[in-house]
Formats: C-alpha cells, sequence, structure tokens
C-alpha cells in the first residue's frame, strides 16, 4: 500500500467516525465541539486556512484590517465545521427537522420552472449548507408533484470507499448523483435530463476539470466552470442562481434568484463566457452579503491556482531528484 493511498485511508476512517459518533451527540456537545476545532484551526492557520484568509480578503477588499480579516477568518471556520456538523447529522434528521432547519426563498421560481416541463439548472456556490438545501429540495418539496429528475455531479474522493459512502448520503436526497470523471459522457448524461424536463442541481463557483471560463470575480480573474452555461445553451433549460447563508439561529436560508439571462451571441465560445460571467456577477452579490459563510478553502482566482500548481511541480521535481 502508498503512502498516498494510507493517508486516504486515515482520512476516509475520520470521517466515517464523524459521521457513526456525532449524529448521536446531544446537540449542545456536537457543534460546540466543532466549533472549538475551528477556532483551533483558525488559530493555526494552516495551509487551507490560508487560502481562506486569501480568498476573503479578495471578497471583502484589501483595506479590511488584520483584525478583522482574522476575525472574518474565525466566522468562517465556523461556519465550515458547521456544514460538516450538519452533513454528519443530516441523515438523522426528520423531513419535519429538516424543513425546519431550512427555509428557501421565493421556492415557487423552481417549481413553476419545472411545471411548465422546462429543464432548470441550478447554480449554487459552496455556502453554507447546500446539501442541506438539496435534501430540502428531494424531501420537501413540491419536486415530486412535478415529475421531474433530480440530479448533480459530484467529485469522485479517494479512496472509492469513501465515494462511495458520499454517493449513497447524496442518493439519500431523493439525488441521481454523477461521477465527475470516469462516468462517460457526463454533459450529454445532463443534456438528457435537462431536455426531458429535469432538474440538475450545480456547485458552479470551483472549476475543477482543469477547463474552466475566465471571468471576473470581485475584481480579478477566476476560472469557474462552464458546464452550467453551456447546458443552457444545449439544451434551452432555465439557468437560475441561489445564494446561500446560515442565519443566526444556525438554519441555512437559501434565496433563488430569477433565471439568468442567456447570451445570445452568434459564437458559441463566447456565448458561454457572457453567461458564465452573469453567474459569477450573481454569485459576488451573495457572497458578498454573507462572506463568512463561503466555504472556499481551495485556489480560485487565476494566479492563486498557477501559484499552487507550480509549487505542486517543483514538489514533485524535488522528490523526483530532477533539477
Amino acid at each position: 500500500m502508498t503512502e498516498s493511498s494510507i493517508t486516504d485511508n486515515v482520512v476516509g476512517t475520520a470521517y466515517l467516525a464523524g459521521w457513526s459518533a456525532t449524529r448521536w451527540l446531544p446537540e449542545r456537545v456536537a457543534y460546540g465541539t466543532f466549533q472549538r476545532i475551528a477556532d483551533q484551526a483558525a488559530a493555526r492557520r494552516g495551509s487551507r486556512v490560508q487560502m481562506l484568509e486569501a480568498n476573503l480578503r479578495r471578497v471583502v477588499g484589501p483595506n479590511v484590517t488584520d483584525a478583522d480579516l482574522r476575525s472574518l477568518v474565525r466566522e468562517g471556520m465556523r461556519s465550515y465545521l458547521r456544514y460538516w456538523c450538519d452533513a454528519f447529522r443530516l441523515p438523522s434528521w426528520s423531513t419535519a427537522e429538516l424543513d425546519d432547519r431550512v427555509h428557501i426563498h421565493d421556492v415557487d421560481r423552481l417549481w413553476d420552472t419545472l411545471a411548465q416541463g422546462r429543464g432548470l439548472i441550478l447554480a449554487l456556490p459552496h455556502s453554507a449548507n447546500y446539501d442541506a438545501a438539496a435534501a430540502w429540495v428531494g424531501r420537501c418539496g413540491r419536486l415530486a408533484d412535478t415529475g421531474a429528475t433530480y440530479t448533480t455531479v459530484a467529485e469522485r474522493l479517494r479512496p472509492e470507499w469513501l465515494y462511495e459512502r458520499f454517493l449513497s448520503y447524496r442518493e439519500g436526497f431523493g439525488l441521481e448523483v454523477l461521477p465527475l470523471t470516469g462516468g462517460g459522457n457526463i454533459v450529454g448524461t445532463l443534456a438528457s435530463r435537462l431536455r426531458s424536463g429535469g432538474l440538475v442541481c450545480l456547485p458552479a463557483d470551483r472549476d475543477l476539470t482543469g477547463s474552466g471560463v475566465d471571468v471576473e470575480f470581485f475584481g480579478a480573474t477566476a476560472r469557474l466552470p462552464g458546464g452550467p452555461a453551456l447546458l443552457a445553451h444545449l439544451t434551452d433549460a432555465a439557468l437560475i442562481s441561489v445564494d446561500l447563508w446560515y442565519d443566526d439561529e444556525g438554519r441555512t436560508q437559501v434565496q433563488v434568484h430569477q433565471p439568468l439571462e442567456v447570451s445570445t451571441s452568434s459564437d458559441r465560445r463566447r456565448r458561454v463566457h457572457e453567461t458564465t460571467q452573469r453567474m459569477a456577477s450573481a454569485f459576488e452579490a451573495g457572497i458578498a452579503a454573507h462572506p463568512e459563510d463561503w466555504h472556499m478553502l481551495q485556489p480560485l482566482w487565476a494566479d492563486d491556482v498557477d501559484a499552487a500548481a507550480a509549487a505542486e511541480a517543483a514538489a514533485d521535481r524535488d522528490e523526483s531528484g530532477v533539477a
């Protein structure tokens, strides 16, 4: 067994332990424990926390004081760990409890679109508890009344058994989950679902394929996935963005916006770029309103992505002894 596979299995076992233990702890104990872990992580300022700090600095602007930024990062880590505590406990929530913990504003915009038989792409950032929001749509809303399929795409995790565990977790929401890699023609499958009037839910604030679209995001170039825009053009599905945040009671609030205007440029590449830019601008407003609930602990802006890739390449050369 390689060192990488050993690490993967250790991480995977930790996730399983979280699922097994956290859901049965008293609520106050569970969330209090995860908040303490968040505060400790923020204080240590490991590499992922530093990345969150850099990302949040771009959101709030360069004039933020160091003290205010540290406070924001601490709140950001608390929100991120609340998401994980929620995730571990969510399978034990009753439908009534889920309905109490998630409030979706203007949700009829979803049902009205699907009732017309038109496909719908729901584009969302990694904010607050997007899993709970997805579960609410599948378990508490009027999705069954519309007869629409409900599909998403998930990054394939290592080890494989951990990916299978997350797959089962999200399928419990009523979702069909397609793997981002190794699952055949993902765009073709999603397009088929949309043409038949289905709902496709896509996290869309981070490019995982390396083929993202460069857009202006908080004043600098970032790479966002072009999939939502491409699918909207291929299928004439409505493209709707949402904002997510935690309220003071820890409930997930979701704002469903009006469908985005889809570019009508005659050039396909330009159509995708212009529509993705509109999606990015919609995300900007929601993230700026609740920056502490945006869980972006990875490189996103183009210069950060390039710097991370260069550092990884240099580390690989050092390990191989290649000058």
